[in-house]
């Protein structure tokens, strides 16, 4: 099984369905917390979904059980927490949703992660990957950057 993971953020609307239609991957979760903000652009979720249709023939998923709580993503981007101390919070937070049992992995299968950060870095879809990779047997994860 492999998953995928994307960010919009510094990335022309081209490229990043050029980025998604040469994947391969067949559904997009969009594991954003706000997904309806007008700073998203082209990634707002109703623009998306249509977008993702037309353009990628790829189905649109939203999933805010992969996302962090409001508090924790606030605590992080105003800087009154550090990435090391966001990084456990959101990993005790996967395991309390129990998101390995409760996610279904056909779901998961071929599809993309989509989260607004333009690296994986420090963003959640890395550890949503990563953490269900370590859970799932045969899982391999992919950055499309």
């Amino acid at each position: 099984m492999k998953i995928y993971t994307i960010g919009f953020t510094k990335k022309p609307a081209k490229k990043f369905f050029d980025m998604l239609r040469t994947s391969g991957a067949e559904t997009l979760l969009d594991i954003r917390l706000n997904n309806v903000s007008q700073l998203a652009g082209f990634a707002k979720r109703d623009d998306l979904k249509y977008f993702l249709g037309e353009i990628c023939g790829m189905a649109y998923v939203h999933r805010p059980d992969l996302a962090p709580t409001q508090p924790m993503l606030d605590d992080y981007k105003k800087k009154r927490t550090d990435w090391a101390t966001y990084e456990e919070k959101f990993l005790e937070l996967m395991e309390l949703r129990d998101i390995s049992h409760g996610l279904p992995q056909k779901l998961l299968s071929n599809s993309v992660l989509l989260c607004s950060e333009d690296t994986p870095h420090h963003c959640h879809r890395r550890l949503v990957a990563e953490y269900l990779a370590l859970r799932w047997e045969g899982v391999t994860v992919e950055h499309l950057v």
